[in-house]
């Protein structure tokens, strides 16, 4: 048994924390937030402003195909993960779609080409399929393209799960860390404490750090929305020329609409020209959302680095995972699974 202590208690700091207390750690996870649960104030962990979209094949468009492998291996563990949790997360893994508007088509086209147009995972669908997989969406004046094993994770759902099933962690709020060395964690207030490992997932809080202090956050906005039985059953993306807008059910009632990035650490709230922009884009294939009900405007910062790819490493007695940009939920468990197995700390698998 080692003594583990964990800088971040989002996505990454809940899994780790999660997989070593199931191996028999004994884990603890320093935080700087107030507690487990989301505030929505642009502050938390970004990874309960997410949508829990699961888009390897999508994100092709910008990022490299190495992202979409540990996009496939984290799919892959998602379900063993859920199912080993003791409070119900949803997840499914039914496809997503992409949707363009008929003069749009040559920009997507271009996104398609970039996606790899031929791919197996990417198939064509004329109105009548598009009817049939998603009555909810507009069917005329649309081209629609259907990605095959992706999906979507409910992320508030998910972090409360994971944070109640590590069974035996102590969980410090509001203790922020101020530097990790191996073996070492010192704290905000000066008090510096030993353990066997310490592992950096605090997001841009890790600035301090000299393997991250190139962090830069990149907004993310999404508005909440409820409308009774809207019938929307899979993560839509829009091929838009100036925006990358996505529209996710979250249950029956409820769908996340959003913008992929902007270059921007403002986490100011969200302005009336964003909000405007997001919801006439997603009404323009879904009219129903015409009678939709605004829950939330949130935002918040995602953590990147200037090449966009995550920092995953491992040495003597310190892990550091940071810098997920806009692919938190899609590469987290590949990657706490690479850092768990390489270390000989545990596993995510069954």
């Amino acid at each position: 048994m080692a003594r583990i202590a964990i800088a971040g208690a989002g996505l990454a700091g809940r899994l780790f924390a999660w997989a070593l207390g199931q191996a028999g750690h004994a884990v603890q996870v320093f935080e700087a937030g107030p507690g487990p649960a989301p505030l929505f104030d642009g502050q938390g962990a970004a990874a309960f402003t997410a949508a829990g979209m699961l888009s390897p094949l999508a994100e092709l468009e910008k990022a490299e195909q190495e992202v979409a492998r540990l996009g496939w291996d984290s799919l892959r563990l998602w379900p063993q993960i859920v199912a080993r949790l003791s409070a119900p997360v949803r997840l499914q893994c039914e496809g997503s779609l992409l949707i363009a508007h008929r003069p749009d088509l040559a920009a997507a086209q271009r996104v398609l080409a970039r996606l790899g147009a031929d791919s197996a995972g990417l198939e064509r669908l004329d109105a009548a399929a598009l009817r049939e997989l998603e009555p909810a969406l507009l069917h005329t004046g649309l081209q629609a393209w259907l990605l095959a094993g992706e999906g979507l994770i409910h992320p508030p759902q998910a972090m409360a799960a994971l944070q109640a099933a590590a069974h035996g962690v102590q969980w410090h709020w509001q203790t922020p860390v101020r530097e990790l060395q191996a073996g070492r964690l010192l704290l905000q207030n000066g008090q510096a404490l030993d353990f066997d490992w310490v592992i950096d997932c605090r997001g841009l809080g890790a600035r301090n750090a000299a393997l991250t202090s190139n962090l830069r956050g990149v907004r993310g906005e999404v508005i909440g929305l409820e409308l009774p039985a809207h019938g929307l059953r899979r993560p839509v993306r829009l091929l838009h020329p100036r925006h990358r807008v996505y529209l996710v059910p979250r249950t029956q009632n409820e769908l996340v609409l959003g913008a992929s990035e902007i270059e921007s650490e403002d986490r100011s709230p969200v302005s009336l020209q964003s909000a405007v922009e997001l919801m006439a884009a997603a009404h323009s294939i879904m009219p129903a959302l015409s009678e939709a009900r605004i829950l939330r405007l949130d935002r918040n910062l995602r953590p990147a680095l200037p090449d966009n790819k995550p920092l995953a490493r491992a040495e003597p007695g310190l892990i550091h995972l940071n810098g997920l940009y806009r692919h938190g939920w899609l590469l987290a468990p590949a990657l706490v699974q690479q850092l768990l197995v390489q270390t000989a700390l545990g596993n995510l698998e069954n």
